[in-house]
């Protein structure tokens, strides 16, 4: 390092011009007077007596008396010390800053690359005790264990909770009991295959972790609402529609909600094949809007790919679901459609789905 380095690295250090110019010229005369020192670093002297108070308060130098004032630099262990400790934080404050850059989005949506799969179940917990609508959750039995309380906070707050239990023929696992589940999932589902930790919360946060050998374990946390829209089909087509349900909160008798418009189509729409007349309120935000509204009519149709179950046919598949999905209200206002996640033709993109009753001719008839 040249004598500008040095003097570069001082001043990143906070020593002024006038300290700098001191100690260079002391770490090369190993000791001098004060005024020889003023002289030979071209400090004025009456300014050399208050450089070298403040040089020795720092522990670059020491003074002493030897019938006139005099100092040389101290032995430098202190010095080096404070330089290193200070180009560390330096040091993690730009890898910081690049982290943070790396990890923020566009209009703030967030991803970030996570090394330990206990952060981001860690994340997944905080995540899920600030839901508000829904939680669907893809876990070991050993990692429901350290969700449980989360996710019985949320329950108790309205949200629907939709567990998938994966397990390992290699490594089997007790599944929790239906006391245990009860208070705490809305609805359980159990794949004997193993498969990725995924915590999706609200639409908009999604924590995943695909390995979980000790070796190259890493995970993700994606806090996009498109992102997770695709995490959200993955959780359904492959952790979730084929697999038994070991448990579920769902009431037999009315009113029912529904979170997810498709699970509510696949139900209605054989009862309005079968002329059922069904009340329903869909609460959710007005399309280009980020107001929340209710409505409240009868349901006239349902809409999706291929399908028309006024002709008599069967519960819908998922695929025929996968693109429009679409309830049709009629109101005292007039018709509006309404979508779930993702809505982009219908008028509501709607987060609760009410059925408050469904009613058949024969009903009207007997009354």
């Amino acid at each position: 390092m040249d004598t500008d380095e040095l003097r570069n690295g001082l001043r990143e250090a906070g020593l002024s011009t006038y300290q700098i110019d001191a100690y260079v010229a002391l770490l090369n005369l190993g000791s001098a007077s004060a005024t020889s020192l003023a002289e030979q670093a071209d400090v004025p002297r009456s300014r050399i007596y208050d450089v070298l108070r403040d040089l020795e308060e720092e522990g670059y130098v020491e003074t002493y008396k030897q019938d006139a004032l005099r100092a040389r630099a101290r032995e430098p262990t202190e010095v080096l010390q404070k330089l290193q400790s200070r180009a560390e934080t330096l040091s993690n404050t730009a890898t910081e800053i690049q982290n943070r850059w790396q990890q923020a989005g566009v209009g703030g949506h967030r991803i970030s690359v996570l090394k330990r799969v206990e952060t981001v179940i860690e994340r997944a917990e905080e995540a899920i005790r600030n839901a508000t609508s829904q939680v669907q959750l893809s876990v070991t039995p050993e990692q429901y264990e350290e969700l449980a309380p989360a996710l019985e906070a949320c329950y108790e707050n309205g949200v629907f909770v939709s567990v998938s239990f994966n397990t390992s023929h290699k490594l089997p696992s007790k599944l929790p009991s239906e006391e245990e589940l009860s208070g705490v999932v809305t609805e359980a589902r159990h794949r004997h295959l193993p498969a990725p930790f995924l915590a999706l919360v609200d639409r908009k946060i999604t924590c995943f972790a695909p390995h979980m050998e000790p070796v190259e374990q890493y995970g993700t946390v994606f806090e996009d609402e498109t992102l997770s829209y695709v995490f959200h089909w993955y959780f359904e087509a492959a952790l979730w529609e084929s697999w038994a349900v070991v448990h579920t909160s769902h009431s037999e008798t009315l009113p029912a909600e529904y979170v997810n418009i498709r699970r509510c189509i696949r139900d209605i729409a054989p009862l309005l094949g079968e002329g059922a007349t069904i009340t329903a309120t869909a609460r959710g935000r007005e399309m280009g809007k980020r107001n929340t509204v209710a409505l409240t009519g009868e349901i006239t149709d349902v809409l999706y790919a291929n399908g028309d179950l006024r002709d008599g046919e069967a519960t819908p598949s998922l695929s025929s679901l996968a693109g429009q999905a679409t309830i049709v209200i009629e109101t005292d206002d007039g018709e509006y459609g309404i979508g779930g996640w993702g809505a982009v033709l219908e008028d509501m993109e709607a987060d609760r789905i009410i059925i408050e009753k469904v009613s058949y001719p024969d009903d009207e008839e007997d009354a």
